[in-house]
């Protein structure tokens, strides 16, 4: 099993923080006609009572464009952005429709590989979700909560 710490260089932090400004200035986007994509997920900046509702379920807040934009910008102070990279990752895969094409997405660190190598000898879209329910797990039991206490989600809510 693999269990490597890396500990991050300070120009990295900088790089959180001047994400924590930029999702800033998209609070501040005037609103748009068209504000949903064609997923019908709101990319315009959620009103108070989204914002709230976020607390309800880590479901219900990476369904909201901006509430997902947030915790990825979170993740980034945190340095765990990995893990909502690698649960957004398996979204898309499960979306292939062409075995090829699931072959070719699979781009893993040997890690992630050797966790996985038995679903890849003949790739589904299903391959990854064992993977991808812990990675979930472990956002909503650890990261997820800190998000809800974090300035940047109080900010959200008032």
């Amino acid at each position: 099993m693999c269990n490597t710490k890396v500990t991050a260089p300070a120009s990295y932090l900088e790089r959180a923080k001047e994400m924590k400004s930029r999702l800033g200035f998209l609070r501040r986007k005037p609103v748009t006609q068209n504000e949903a994509d064609h997923n019908g997920k709101s990319t315009a900046e959620p009103s108070q009572d989204e914002a709230h509702a976020w607390a309800e379920s880590l479901d219900k807040l990476l369904v909201h464009k901006y509430g997902l934009a947030a915790f990825q910008a979170f993740l980034r102070t945190e340095f765990s952005e990995e893990n909502i990279n690698f649960w957004l990752a398996c979204e898309d895969y499960k979306k292939t429709k062409s075995a090829s094409k699931l072959t070719s997405k699979v781009n893993l660190d040997s890690c992630t590989r050797e966790l996985t190598a038995a679903n890849l000898v003949k790739p589904t879209a299903d391959a990854f979700d064992v993977a991808q329910k812990r990675i979930f797990g472990l956002m909503e039991k650890d990261s997820y909560p800190r998000f809800l206490r974090s300035q940047l989600y109080l900010d959200l809510t008032k």
